[in-house]
């Protein structure tokens, strides 16, 4: 059987000849162990400063190239997650902060930019405007889009024209549809509470637009797309599962909705403790759920029982065992994951969120070896 149909099978609610294998995502170090070469692969700070230097065509040629040959490599994957390398098209250049010193960065307007050697990415550390940015509450509801550049495709169609007959591709559409947190991420919440109208007023503009942009998306022959966002910590919900219903979920299940009429599966990538939201997503209409932390709460053999037979549960091993575990910690979590989840189909087996900066190359092949042997119906 074919990875396409092994995974059809399983979002479908059927018992495939093996359980499907799959990463949300593959990050550089890694990557490079596999092909024995620097990538831009995954490389997200690396990425980025390569867009300030102007060197877009570098990035995307590697993107193009690496992502093939990696998945060549890593042949024992069913699905290939490719919304990493839809490229800025031609001659993207976005504005160049200010270097400050060797990790920090610094925009016109005071926003202050950090490298993280822990997880090799730049974030936003300090906004002066945070608070007093303008929002502005007037907006078209159903705002025109722009056709977008074909190169933006330049990376991705390549890798659908290798492994897209055989493979299940994730990929992108004219977009998903979460929680807006209009501001940033600690004003979003105060927004969330304190202009409900004004939330519900941008879900229906970008639901409206997400729509229209699809038609662009449509000529890359993918599977399924995956949504990203996390609503909770490691302690529950960071936003009250009513804040949810009443302001997200209607939107997301037109949206759903739509996509499934035009034959694509939607996967919930949430880190966190999730299970006061678990019925939400049920509703939502996600077809699978990923990120699923182990290490937050969310223990696989009660997931299995409570919601594996709704909705496929994608994950199993650890990301912090891939890091810092022993070779012993790994072979548990897959044996356990494989015992309580694979019962009855619906599972996809991975990592507990994807192959993460600092992961540990042995039990990165420890964990696909002992799957490998264990995957069998």
């Amino acid at each position: 059987m074919l990875s396409k149909e092994r995974v059809r099978k399983v979002l479908e609610g059927e018992i495939p000849d093996k359980v499907p294998l799959g990463e949300f995502a593959v990050d550089s170090d890694t990557v490079e162990r596999i092909l024995g070469h620097e990538t831009y692969f995954r490389a997200k700070a690396k990425c980025m400063i390569a867009f300030w230097d102007g060197r877009r065509q570098e990035v995307v040629d590697s993107w193009k190239e690496d992502c093939i040959a990696l998945f060549k490599k890593l042949d024992i994957m069913d699905i290939i997650h490719i919304a990493h390398i839809y490229a800025p098209p031609k001659g993207y250049k976005p504005e160049a902060p200010k270097k400050i010193d060797e990790t920090t960065w610094e925009y016109k307007d005071g926003r202050i930019l950090k490298y993280s050697e822990l997880t090799k990415d730049l974030s936003i550390v300090h906004d002066p405007n945070q608070w007093t940015r303008e929002i502005s509450e007037n907006f078209d509801l159903d705002p025109e889009v722009p056709p977008v550049d074909p190169s933006v495709f330049e990376a991705v169609d390549p890798v659908i024209k290798e492994f897209g007959d055989s493979k299940y591709i994730l990929g992108n559409t004219g977009g998903g549809i979460e929680l807006p947190f209009l501001g940033g991420s600690e004003r979003g919440y105060v927004e969330l509470i304190e202009r409900p109208e004004l939330i519900k007023k941008t879900l229906q503009a970008w639901t409206n637009a997400a729509s229209k942009r699809d038609r662009y998306y449509q000529n890359s022959k993918i599977d399924g797309t995956v949504w990203g966002q996390d609503y909770s910590s490691n302690l529950g919900p960071m936003i009250s599962p009513d804040i949810f219903r009443n302001l997200a979920l209607p939107f997301i299940k037109m949206r759903v909705k739509k996509l499934h009429n035009e034959g694509l599966k939607i996967i919930k990538h949430a880190c966190g403790n999730n299970w006061l939201l678990m019925d939400l997503f049920l509703e939502a209409g996600y077809d699978a759920y990923q990120g699923i932390q182990i290490s937050a709460g969310m223990e696989m053999k009660r997931l299995k029982e409570e919601y594996g037979k709704k909705i496929t549960l994608w994950g199993g091993c650890k990301v912090e065992n891939l890091v810092r575990g022993s070779k012993e910690d790994i072979i548990n979590d897959v044996e356990y994951s494989m015992k309580h989840c694979k019962p009855g189909g619906r599972y996809i087996f991975g990592s507990t969120h994807s192959i993460a900066v600092g992961t540990n190359y042995d039990n990165f092949m420890t964990m696909l070896e002992t799957a490998e042997k264990l995957q069998k119906y």
